[in-house]
């Protein structure tokens, strides 16, 4: 982590992540409501900036009818609709927001990482691992996307990095085996947490299905309670590709939660607004950035005003 990164701190790091998307909204905002009334043609574009910023048609359109209500054909200024649009916005995101809890009675916790190749699942794997050993909790990887060498090789240096073991095998080897073995040696071992990356090829969406399935059914021969949690990993930059993302991966694999990436490279931060009106799926964690700090849980009050660009007091840490 740079010197910079330390002084601003998880709060100033996000409201730099959420820049792009923060800049975006204030200034398609204030180019509608500069001195204008709340007219038919204002809500208008207004609806239809906020389905451009990937907030999803149910959310725009929820926002505009709230104003609707309470404004039509009255004086309203950007930093009114501003503050409407993130406690809109932060009804929606409360309601999902929940941290990754381990439940201490399973030995092992097993959770299971899905989504599309360079969505950042290794990585953020990697994070996590780092987190939990902080916690005191002990932890094991396995390498279950076997299809990419890259893959395997990049998740053994997370191992290697955070000093836990790593359960892999070779480049096309059978994924199903490889976790069958990881959940008996973290068994063995008495291991608090084991996360298995698996593959995430949506070209081939019946292949992807039939491994996912196979992994799962031998997942259960161990507890038939597992996977315990079943996180899809988003790209934030992929915009309203997240949307079908998760109704693939929903499909596939019925996750359980969402963790979100990469929010610090794009404009396109809406998306995650979208993903939680439409699937009321828990959010469990969003990234911000590449160090291990960049990687916390989702508070949706201080992600929802930033997103818009409304003004919140400056915190420490």
């Amino acid at each position: 982590m740079t010197e910079t990164d330390k002084k601003l701190g998880w709060f100033g790091r996000l409201k730099q992540g959420l820049k792009k998307s923060s800049s975006a909204l204030t200034e398609g905002i204030t180019g509608i409501f500069t001195k204008k009334r709340l007219d038919a043609s204002t809500l208008e574009e207004l609806e239809d900036l906020l389905i451009m910023s990937d907030l999803g048609v149910a959310v725009s359109a929820r926002v505009c009818d709230r104003l609707a209500k309470s404004r039509f054909d009255k004086q309203i200024s950007a930093e009114e609709v501003q503050i409407a649009l993130a406690e809109e916005i932060g009804d929606i995101m409360n309601d999902v927001a929940r941290p990754l809890e381990i439940d201490g009675s399973h030995k092992p916790h097993v959770i299971l990482m899905v989504g599309v190749n360079g969505a950042g699942k290794t990585t953020t794997i990697g994070k996590l691992a780092k987190q939990f050993k902080n916690q005191g909790k002990s932890v094991m990887l396995a390498a279950g996307d076997t299809f990419r060498a890259a893959a395997i090789e990049q998740l053994q240096i997370w191992g290697e990095r955070n000093d836990v073991p790593v359960a892999s095998g070779k480049e096309g080897c059978d994924a199903a085996g490889l976790a069958y073995d990881a959940i008996q040696e973290a068994r063995d071992t008495n291991t608090d947490i084991l996360m298995i990356d698996t593959a995430g090829r949506l070209q081939n969406k019946s292949h992807l299905m039939d491994e996912l399935k196979k992994i799962i059914r031998v997942i259960k021969k161990f507890d038939d309670s597992a996977p315990h949690d079943t996180i899809l990993i988003l790209d934030a930059t992929t915009g309203q590709n997240a949307v079908m993302q998760t109704e693939v991966f929903l499909e596939l694999a019925g996750i359980t939660g969402i963790i979100m990436t990469k929010l610090d490279g794009t404009a396109r931060g809406g998306v995650l607004v979208a993903c939680a009106e439409k699937f009321k799926l828990p959010i469990h964690a969003i990234g911000v950035g590449e160090t291990i700090d960049d990687l916390q849980a989702f508070d949706p009050n201080d992600f929802s005003k930033m997103l818009v660009g409304v003004k919140i007091e400056q915190k420490q840490g």
